[in-house]
């Protein structure tokens, strides 16, 4: 655009400028400046109308979307959906289980809130040690059995939980080992739970699923089939 105002004269700037409402002094590069600015701000403001006309555009086909997946939402049946419903849902079972034994998985819960973490000997210092279970502290210097304030802490045997409680799952269950279908028919559905071993199959843990539906038992690390 300056260009075409260097072109023009004194004259012709004068008169583009009184159209435009703004003051005719200065020499022409005082002109040209002003009559520049005067179209940067016109290019801008253009600018923001077609960023508007876009968002609504945009605004109008989301819309237009919405509502077709609301006419397809209700062009689908209810039979469609319960039977989706019916694929994905695995009913979990749940323990039958005494007052007793309720009352000894709640008050286990409450003391494994209160329990710390217990970390072995120097797992800060080495990532393989943060991820592995308790080990013993060993050795005559070791800090962690000498019970320094600043380790982490020791497992004791205050730190056991109720007798009645231990080694059932939180649900309430007693784990069960399985390897094969066969395994299934031993476990109690009413009080036990099934655990398919990490080395079977996909094919065997498939056909382990089906027929702990069939008994009505329940996979505590059951996985979603593929």
């Amino acid at each position: 655009m300056t260009e075409e105002y260097d072109k023009k004269t004194v004259a012709e700037l004068k008169v583009l400028l009184k159209e435009q409402g703004l003051p005719v002094s200065g020499n022409k590069k005082d002109l040209i400046a002003r009559l520049g600015k005067l179209s940067e701000d016109v290019s801008s403001d253009a600018d923001i109308v077609e960023a508007d006309i876009t968002a609504d555009q945009e605004a109008t086909k989301k819309s237009e979307k919405a509502a077709e997946s609301d006419e397809d939402f209700e062009d689908y049946d209810e039979e469609d959906w319960e039977e989706e419903v019916s694929e994905l849902h695995v009913a979990r079972q749940k323990p039958v289980l005494d007052d007793e034994l309720r009352a000894a998985l709640a008050l286990r819960a409450a003391q494994k809130a209160k329990t710390p973490k217990f970390r072995r000997t120097e797992w800060y210092r080495y990532f393989r040690l943060a991820r592995s279970g308790w080990r013993k502290p060993k050795g005559m210097d070791n800090k962690q059995r000498r019970n320094y304030r600043y380790r982490s802490s020791l497992v004791r045997v205050g730190h056991g939980k109720v007798a009645t409680a231990r080694g059932l799952h939180p649900s309430g269950f007693a784990e069960v080992m399985v390897q094969n279908v066969s395994d299934l028919n031993q476990i109690d559905a009413e009080r036990q739970a099934a655990r398919v071993g990490a080395t079977v199959g996909g094919r065997k843990r498939e056909m382990i699923h089906e027929r702990a539906d069939e008994l009505g038992i329940r996979i505590l690390n059951r996985r979603r089939s593929r």
